[in-house]
């Protein structure tokens, strides 16, 4: 309706000019009509990996999104111009290198921001303090402890991604096996499905696999009581992150030793579509995802099996893994006050209610909340009750997400533990 409105106004506006130049013939006071609508056009330049959805398109995630980005043009009268990413115009720069430098240089006014980034640009004061926003302060407390940055709250999303081990419930039963809880579990589960001709009972690919290093990392340090303060001990230095993160490396080790983990496909693996088929077929019993896959018809929303979403195993039992993305606002945006105004109806609690039952979703939102699928139910319980690990914290000095999985892609590659412990030491060290 509104793009057909558009087309209306636009032919509207063309057999104004027409009648205009018959009646007034080529007089010098003759005003272009068309130039002077453009230039009182209210904009607000969004810089993200994705296009504005045909009315038409089938993906449920960019109809979502594009739902609110409505929402918010029409309540303010304006318009949210997408400036989009595509490997064909940057080549070899990631989205990463690129929403850095056209952030520095202040080329826009809103980014959708992945963790590495809203925490460099945090830490740069490239990015507003979005606690100004009246949306803010209904947010759950994992996004503020994520987002935030020197005190201030950068960067908010649209939803909270959950990492959960997807299992297929059926090949449990069927060896009579209990889903897993601690890693002791979780090895006997995997000893059972090779002993029984399972070739790789985790699939895995080169992304995900820090998850496991994640859950058994900071099991404690979120869920101890005592996690501020510990913080503030690894980015003072005081305590290393290779001490917490020692059993994580050494469990993953040891799926690879066992061959319960094939390194070699996971290192060629991306995300779903390496070890997707696989599980799909119900040669695999297990492999890692996020929340939004069990959703998917492209991913694991339809399968021919029980299909359970898990936390992975510590021990404290099984963790949800979250990890944030979200928008942050350019602090030297041309278009502020506007930008301003249509993020605080995009992360309204109405607004968030449209996505969150579109996309069937965990929302920021503590007052929006929607009826998941059976199978998301013991991770939605999970987060609901405060049990999680953060996969990425704008808080910790060090990058969390994308510096532990290439250490881990070492891993994969042969290093040894002690190596990836040093790497992270490393890693700490140029962080202070």
């Amino acid at each position: 309706m509104k793009r057909q409105y558009k087309l209306c106004f636009i032919l509207l506006l063309t057999v104004m000019l027409f009648v205009g130049a018959a009646a007034c013939g080529k007089k010098d006071g003759m005003v272009n009509l068309a130039e002077d609508v453009k230039k009182n056009t209210k904009v607000v330049n969004l810089f993200g990996p994705m296009e504005k959805s045909n009315p038409n398109a089938d993906n449920i995630a960019r109809s979502a999104h594009d739902l609110t980005v409505i929402m918010a043009e029409e309540a303010l009268g304006l318009t949210v111009e997408y400036r989009t990413y595509t490997a064909e115009d940057y080549q070899d720069k990631t989205y990463d290198d690129v929403v850095l430098a056209r952030a520095r240089n202040d080329m826009d006014d809103v980014y959708l921001l992945n963790p590495d980034t809203i925490q460099v640009l945090g830490a740069e004061g490239k990015l507003l303090d979005l606690s100004c926003l009246e949306s803010a302060a209904n947010l759950r407390e994992v996004v503020k402890v994520s987002n935030t940055v020197d005190g201030k709250l950068v960067a908010i999303p649209q939803e909270v991604v959950v990492y959960g081990l997807f299992v297929n419930q059926d090949m449990f039963d069927e060896y009579d096996l209990k889903l897993p809880n601690t890693p002791e579990e979780f090895l006997e589960c995997c000893r059972v499905f090779k002993e029984n001709g399972i070739e790789t009972p985790v699939g895995a690919n080169r992304w995900w696999l820090e998850n496991f290093v994640f859950s058994q990392a900071y099991a404690d340090l979120y869920n101890g009581g005592n996690t501020e303060n510990e913080i503030a001990a690894l980015n003072s230095g005081e305590a290393k992150y290779s001490d917490y993160m020692r059993e994580g490396f050494e469990f993953l080790k040891t799926l690879m030793d066992l061959g319960y983990v094939d390194a070699e496909k996971a290192l060629t693996y991306e995300a779903i579509e390496g070890e997707g088929p696989d599980f799909l077929a119900q040669k695999t019993p297990i492999v890692m995802a996020y929340w939004g896959a069990a959703n998917a018809d492209t991913a694991y929303g339809k399968p021919d099996f029980n299909l359970q979403v898990i936390g992975f195993p510590t021990n404290r039992g099984q963790m949800p893994v979250v990890s944030m993305s979200g928008y942050g606002v350019c602090v030297n945006a041309e278009h502020l006050e506007d930008t301003i105004a249509v993020l605080d109806i995009m992360l309204s609690d109405e607004a968030l209610q449209v996505y969150t039952e579109t996309n069937k979703v965990i929302s920021p939102s503590k007052n929006v909340e929607v009826e998941c699928i059976d199978a998301l139910k013991p991770l939605n319980d999970l987060v609901n009750d405060g049990v999680y690990v953060l996969g990425s914290n704008a808080g910790m000095k060090l990058e969390q997400w994308g510096n532990t999985c290439l250490v881990v892609r070492r891993l994969l590659e042969g290093a040894s533990v002690e190596e990836c412990l040093e790497e992270m030491d490393r890693l700490q060290e140029d962080a202070k």
